[in-house]
């Protein structure tokens, strides 16, 4: 496709949180920007659809928008004036232990502590600290690392403990179950096995949101934010143009910036010879992660839990003892699917009614894959859910499946089902897309990556665009922030 010309200063390629992040960040700075995006609607990560039945609205990935709201590019936006509500469950989240046995997390550290026996004072002493300097913190764990921080308290309390494998710190800060499972099924969103070293730094980040914004849900859907994201660049004078694929570089108009919001492995589709021999070896030693395959529900009514504290969950982990969890993910690791996975469930509905017709619910869960899997695991998902709310496969009026191949198919982006836009081990964290002094300045002159192939990784923060956005201002247009300082990727 060859796009129509007009006088741009930057380009944005993808249309995902980071990418518009990246957009709204150009044109604060006064820059004429466009945005591409291939599909048919603008949002990446952040769409919603009727997949089942009509009037049931579901969100094909993310739902829960807890990095949003520790976000320092999302800060900066007034989200209730931009038409985006936001609704909290009573309870964070929930760790199924049996299938009448939960651990509780709730927005309150004190109230998550209670629920944990003995290791209540251990779950202060460890996350407590976190959840209080989140302001601090998230600022600095939300960008390149690594770099200095002048909140040193904060990070000391934050970095040795985040450096650990996550079943290492479990059983070392907690001598029960039900809190060494908690802090484990946070880590394994990571998608990595438990046993890795820095797979600790998941749960204790997700675990401080909780307790520091919650884990709230957007009303009517995720599409909703990206439509607010997409209304505020166009406000600012920027183009959003979508059913508009970019297959190469050379293909888009005249900019001193261009921004993708892609993985590396589409940078390397896009850039053809224009970028080095030598970069294009090391872009392709990027590893993806595992897959999820994934399943959204049309239901008659609530989840019939066994216990009834789950029914004020907004997002419920199926997964056992710390060991269960562990031995699911190694077994993704190694390219088996688990007889019985660790399956990660939202019941957006619980928080926000409006997503189905009255009286009806919906949910979605899915289960951590190995990469590239065309297996359907509903089977195993929807077992699990019957074992701890017997009844549930007589609620379904309708089912939508997606494989993890069928992820990739459906947003090229999640190479093989990978959701988070790169595997998620320390090495990767560290150099993301490759070891670079700036991660998001890429070979070619002039472009930029600012994807969740970038720092700080996977998740609804807008980051990677934001941060990436800013390295172009600085080394292409020269433009300083607010406080007078060159705009640099690590402000």
């Amino acid at each position: 496709m060859t796009f129509r010309n007009r006088t741009l200063d930057a380009v944005v390629v993808g249309s995902g949180p980071n990418g518009l992040a990246a957009a709204i960040t150009l044109a604060r700075a006064g820059l004429a920007v466009r945005v591409y995006e291939g599909a048919a609607t603008a949002g990446g990560g952040l769409r919603s659809a009727e997949l089942t039945l009509p009037g049931f609205v579901h969100d094909p990935c993310a739902t829960v928008v807890a990095t949003a709201l520790v976000s320092p590019f999302f800060r900066t936006l007034d989200l209730p004036a931009l038409g985006v509500e936001l609704a909290h469950p009573e309870v964070a989240a929930a760790h199924l232990l049996a299938p009448d046995r939960a651990v509780l997390l709730h927005r309150s550290v004190e109230a998550t502590a209670a629920g944990l026996g003995r290791d209540g004072a251990a779950w202060r002493r460890l996350i407590g600290p976190l959840a209080r300097g989140a302001e601090r913190l998230m600022p600095w764990i939300l960008g390149p690392v690594p770099r200095p921080t002048r909140h040193v308290v904060h990070a000391a309390r934050f970095g040795p403990a985040a450096l650990l494998p996550a079943a290492g710190l479990a059983r070392l800060a907690f001598r029960e179950e039900p809190a060494r499972a908690l802090l484990g099924a946070l880590a394994a969103h990571a998608m990595v096995p438990l046993e890795s070293a820095g797979s600790a730094a998941f749960g204790l980040v997700l675990a401080t949101a909780a307790h520091a914004v919650g884990w709230p849900v957007v009303v009517g859907g995720s599409q909703r934010l990206a439509d607010a994201l997409v209304g505020e660049i166009r406000r600012l004078g920027g183009e959003v143009i979508t059913d508009a694929p970019v297959r190469r570089l050379a293909d888009l108009p005249p900019s001193r910036a261009v921004l993708l919001d892609v993985t590396p492995r589409q940078l390397v589709e896009l850039a053809g010879e224009r970028a080095p021999a030598a970069y294009i070896r090391r872009l392709q030693r990027f590893r993806y992660g595992p897959g999820v395959s994934k399943v959204d529900w049309a239901l008659d009514g609530p989840i019939p839990w066994q216990n009834p504290d789950l029914a004020r969950a907004g997002t419920i982990h199926l997964g056992g003892t710390l060991g269960q969890l562990a031995a699911a993910e190694r077994a993704v690791a190694a390219g088996r699917i688990p007889r019985r996975p660790f399956v990660i469930l939202v019941q957006a509905t619980v928080m926000d009614p409006t997503r189905a017709p009255a009286g009806r619910q919906t949910a979605w869960a899915y289960a951590h894959v190995p990469h590239g899997s065309d297996d359907d695991v509903a089977h195993l998902i929807e077992a699990e859910i019957e074992r701890a709310a017997p009844g549930f496969r007589d609620l379904l009026l309708g089912r939508h499946t997606r494989t993890a191949a069928g992820h990739e198919v459906y947003n090229p982006n999640y190479v093989g089902g990978d959701i988070g836009g790169g595997l998620a081990t320390l090495r990767q964290v560290v150099a993301r897309p490759t070891l670079a002094r700036d991660p998001y300045r890429t070979a070619i002159p002039g472009v930029y990556l600012c994807s969740s192939s970038t720092p700080p990784g996977g998740g609804v923060h807008g980051m990677s665009g934001h941060r990436a956005a800013k390295s172009a201002l600085h080394r292409e247009f020269g433009i300083r922030d607010e406080a007078g300082r060159v705009a640099m990727p690590t402000g």
